[in-house]
């Protein structure tokens, strides 16, 4: 088995406390028990606290701009089915900037493993609300609180049937690997929503503040309906649900592309004569 130092990346620059280190321990020893290797999968992420997640690893990446984590993810896992492709982005970054993207990447069900760092702010610049920051709650850059709605990722994924739509929380670790397990190998997308503490500058959603709230979706749940699964997506506040809250087990843009059935487009020959006499006609009409 691999071990735990074949992911070792650079040292965190995270401040102490922070929910991510959580997220990171808990992503090396979900890769260590699914037997993937440094080598065998790419990490795509943008700007932001979470967009360094990857630095901190050994693996595959292309860190990108704010908001377009999930184009890259995307044109990666078109040109290379077989690798497992994880984006991975913060509230802010994911929901505020890369919301567009999010809708379409979730309407196409391409295979992307979407791991969203949800702290309910901006950490990086320094505090200001983000998406998912509750209505009220003050900020440095809203000393009257905040006055937009607060974005509810999971009831918009289930709104917009997306095949996979989980929450884990950071102070779980062995929770959050389940449900991390369960992202990859769900065959299509999966966004899985990380409630994770920000110790630094927000003083509201701390650890202690989620302990009294969150709960673990039972046995008895059927994830695989739908109208459930918007009921059970609008809970927070008082009780907050935490595990696989939709599951739609339908075809994956991959699977709907006939030109990658039998092989990944990187091993396909591009060269060959009817490849050449197929670009030179392109190239003829624009010359």
């Amino acid at each position: 088995m691999i071990s735990i130092e074949a992911y070792k990346g650079r040292i965190p620059a995270w401040c102490p406390g922070c929910g991510n280190y959580s997220i990171l321990r808990a992503f090396k020893e979900t890769f260590i028990e699914l037997d993937i290797a440094p080598h065998e999968f790419t990490i795509v992420s943008g700007i932001g606290q979470a967009g360094k997640f990857p630095h901190y690893l050994r693996c595959n990446t292309f860190n990108g701009l704010h908001g377009r984590t999930l184009p890259v993810a995307t044109g990666i896992r078109l040109a290379n089915h077989r690798m497992p492709v994880i984006a991975v982005a913060g509230d802010g970054d994911c929901y505020g900037e890369g919301g567009n993207h999010l809708m379409h990447a979730i309407r196409r069900n391409i295979g992307v493993k979407l791991f969203v760092h949800d702290n309910q702010i901006y950490g990086l610049t320094k505090g200001q609300a983000s998406p998912t920051s509750m209505e009220g709650v003050i900020t440095k850059n809203q000393p009257f609180g905040v006055l937009s709605g607060q974005l509810n990722p999971i009831a918009l994924a289930v709104a917009l049937d997306c095949s996979f739509v989980a929450r884990g929380f950071a102070g779980d670790i062995v929770h959050l690997k389940k449900l991390m397990r369960e992202a990859i190998n769900h065959n299509g997308f999966a966004l899985l929503d990380i409630l994770q503490p920000c110790v630094t500058f927000n003083k509201v959603n701390t650890y202690d503040w989620y302990r009294q709230r969150v709960y673990y979706i039972g046995d008895d749940y059927d994830p695989e309906d739908r109208i459930s699964a918007f009921e059970k997506s609008l809970e927070w506040g008082e009780r907050i649900p935490i595990g696989i809250i939709y599951l739609n087990r339908r075809q994956t843009f991959e699977e709907r592309i006939p030109f990658l059935k039998d092989s990944p487009l990187i091993n396909h020959e591009l060269f060959t004569d009817r490849w050449r006499d197929s670009l030179k006609k392109a190239f003829d009409e624009f010359f």
